[in-house]
């Protein structure tokens, strides 16, 4: 028996209704290429198309607000998450000073031309002027795409749009507690205490709850479904506050920040799901509620929409001039400012609608007297598709002329040696660790060569040796490609390990290799290295080296102590090492404290110049490390730059340094990085 389907409009199977959801997302950025529109413009008009308001097949039911919803919280979960917490801060007063600006602007703007142009009452017009000092970052999804997310344009007004929306979502409360007589003593008490507490469970309890979680639970489906319970935990609680739900979208990203890695698997997965499905359908949501008929059928929605789009845009535009004269910014830097922060959907929306439904009263015909009228209502959707089409264009131009810069700056720079990084992997329990190490000790934006080893004993080549080699490969291989990075595998047989090793670092030329040693070994740290690597890969290869032995997830670790040994800096491979661990903290926002004496502190303040997070402390001599590491945290790090025994920093502490490791930090994970001392030519040597 054949089902049958209903075509009727607008749709109502789910299947039908998906599909063609799926088929818009899908066909929109294909199309609108061609002309030079960016694709997220497309998506609103194909909304308004298939809207209600447009051929009607498809209805803004419940399935397409709750996507639609999460799609928005995604954005500023996004935009919080993707910030660089070390710009951020640097950039904290900029972004204090946008902020400022781009509510006072509007704010004043907004409530002349609501109370002498469009006569409104005072309350209605600071209401209506607060929808222009707030702003949706419709247009990050630009940004982000164009890889210039950590421009400072970008920080600040990503900063800034916080600081309007939660002032502005703020306005909207006093307003409506003016007009309704709640604005007593206990009002204000309640508002002030609520927004507090929400700040500080939010930035200090999520960051807690989730570094346990990501500990103790390693299932990749487990911490996505984590980081969505907290996406919206975050979101409800500012409800529960009295602000908008983005704003505890937006913290929530900041307070799992440090955890999520740009690098990590899990980032890439929540980019992933977020890009393709919830952010369009958000974008096609917005594009449902444009009627298109009120241009011609309301004379004075014409009238109060075009006031709208001309304060709003104007109000912006002043807002990012001021800040680019301010900071002496460049012209596309200002584009992007005014693009990111002249689209106005999500606040706007719920401070229309919030003033739509307070009754003050009833005209003696008996119709409701609105804070906020249907000419404002319907205006609000001519604005945002006004608004949003200006800033699609002028963020795309600015946005693509800044990454065109940034490209041919780094064109001109000296071509640096691209990393291949060799990752010998023998041991389940280390493989995810090692990748991500691995993966983070490279540049942001540049993705070098992974390589993936196992090295089977001529001896030990059974079927189920085989087998087991080839699992753990597949293993570090699906880690690399969690995170979008790409990683050759290689299968060798040797008689000798360090032999095989030597071999794969002279064959493909690689730059670095990363060690794994388990934190659960029943030989101890000090047996270990010496069985494995004092006598092989050490000896035998002069490339960088780190061994790692991890005790907890990598994304988990808070801040690193570094031990730096006197003379570090002659060595040949100073710079390197130094420069994975800077990529190492810049990667995962970690902190760090530099040992160190004499002209080698001096050296790494100035390779850490300029770089927030980084701390320095004289050790005069390696002989008073115990009494540091006493501070060691139990999600802190021991990262020890050691040398081979004929280099320049080598001294006769090194080898007890290891033992001292081995007995008292037996919980802490521990990277041993030791710099390379030749080049490929002079350094490599076959054990014999």
């Amino acid at each position: 028996m054949l089902l049958t389907i209903d075509f009727s409009l607008p749709l109502t199977d789910p299947v039908l209704k998906f599909l063609l959801i799926l088929i818009i997302i899908l066909a929109a950025p294909i199309i609108l290429n061609r002309f030079k529109i960016p694709h997220l413009l497309g998506l609103i008009i194909a909304g308004a198309i298939v809207g209600p308001n447009g051929f009607n097949i498809l209805d803004k039911d419940s399935s397409i607000t709750l996507l639609g919803t999460t799609g928005l919280l995604y954005i500023m979960f996004l935009a919080g998450l993707e910030i660089d917490m070390g710009d951020f801060k640097r950039n904290s007063g900029k972004s204090l000073v946008f902020g400022t600006y781009t509510f006072l602007i509007p704010m004043a703007l907004g409530t002349v031309a609501g109370y002498f142009l469009l006569g409104f009452e005072m309350n209605t017009s600071v209401l209506l002027a607060s929808m222009f000092a707030s702003h949706t970052l419709i247009t990050y999804p630009i940004v982000s795409k164009l890889g210039i997310t950590k421009d400072q344009s970008v920080v600040i007004t990503v900063g800034g749009t916080m600081i309007t929306d939660t002032l502005a979502l703020l306005v909207l409360a006093v307003i409506v507690g003016m007009v309704t007589g709640g604005t007593d003593s206990y009002f204000w008490l309640k508002l002030g205490s609520s927004v507090i507490l929400f700040s500080i469970v939010v930035l200090c309890v999520f960051p807690i709850i989730s570094r346990s979680f990501f500990k103790l639970i390693h299932d990749n489906i487990s911490q996505y479904i984590f980081v969505l319970v907290m996406l919206f935990f975050g979101s409800f609680l500012a409800h529960v506050a009295g602000m908008e739900a983005i704003i505890g979208a937006f913290l929530t990203g900041l307070a799992l920040n440090r955890l999520i890695p740009g690098t990590s698997p899990l980032m890439n997965r929540i980019e992933f799901v977020g890009n393709s499905i919830f952010i369009p359908i958000f974008l096609i949501s917005v594009g449902m509620l444009i009627d298109y008929r009120a241009f011609f059928t309301d004379i004075e929605t014409i009238k109060v929409g075009v006031v709208m789009i001309v304060v709003a845009t104007v109000a912006k535009l002043l807002a990012a001039w001021f800040t680019q004269k301010t900071f002496r910014l460049s012209l596309d830097q200002r584009r992007v400012i005014f693009g990111l922060s002249n689209a106005q959907a999500a606040a706007t929306l719920a401070a229309v609608m919030v003033g739509y439904n307070v009754i003050l009263g009833q005209t003696p015909d008996g119709e409701p007297i609105r804070l906020l009228n249907e000419s404002v209502l319907n205006g609000t959707i001519l604005m945002i598709l006004a608004t949003c089409t200006i800033a699609s264009f002028v963020t795309q131009k600015g946005a693509h002329n800044i990454a065109a810069l940034q490209s041919d700056n780094n064109a001109d720079k000296p071509t640096e040696k691209e990393e291949h990084i060799l990752i010998p992997v023998s041991n389940e329990e280390t493989v995810e660790e090692l990748v991500c190490l691995s993966m983070s000790v490279m540049p942001k934006n540049k993705k070098g060569t992974l390589y993936g080893l196992n090295v089977i004993s001529n001896q030990n080549a059974g079927e189920s040796r085989v087998k087991k080699a080839e699992a753990l490969l597949a293993k570090a291989s699906k880690t690399a490609a969690a995170a979008d990075f790409y990683m050759k595998k290689i299968l060798r047989y040797d008689i000798n390990i360090s032999n095989a090793v030597t071999g794969v670092i002279f064959e493909r030329n690689i730059s670095d290799i990363v060690l794994g040693l388990s934190g659960a070994s029943e030989k101890g740290l000090a047996a270990i290295f010496s069985e494995h690597i004092t006598e092989g890969l050490l000896t035998h290869s002069q490339i960088n080296v780190l061994v790692y032995k991890p005790v907890q997830p990598f994304s988990t670790l808070r801040q690193y102590h570094v031990l730096v040994p006197a003379d570090a800096e002659k060595e040949l491979g100073f710079n390197d090492i130094i420069g994975r661990l800077r990529n190492i903290l810049l990667n995962t926002g970690s902190r760090a404290i530099v040992y160190a004496y004499g002209d080698t502190l001096d050296a790494m303040k100035k390779r850490f110049k300029h770089m927030l997070g980084v701390s320095f402390t004289e050790l005069p001599d390696w002989s008073d490390f115990p009494t540091k590491i006493k501070s060691v945290g139990s999600d802190d790090c021991i990262f020890v730059i050691l040398s081979r025994k004929n280099g320049i920093s080598y001294n006769k502490n090194m080898p007890s340094m290891i033992s001292y490791l081995n007995r008292t930090a037996v919980k802490r994970s521990i990277i041993l990085a030791y710099p390379s001392q030749a080049s490929m030519s002079e350094g490599i040597h076959y054990l014999t």
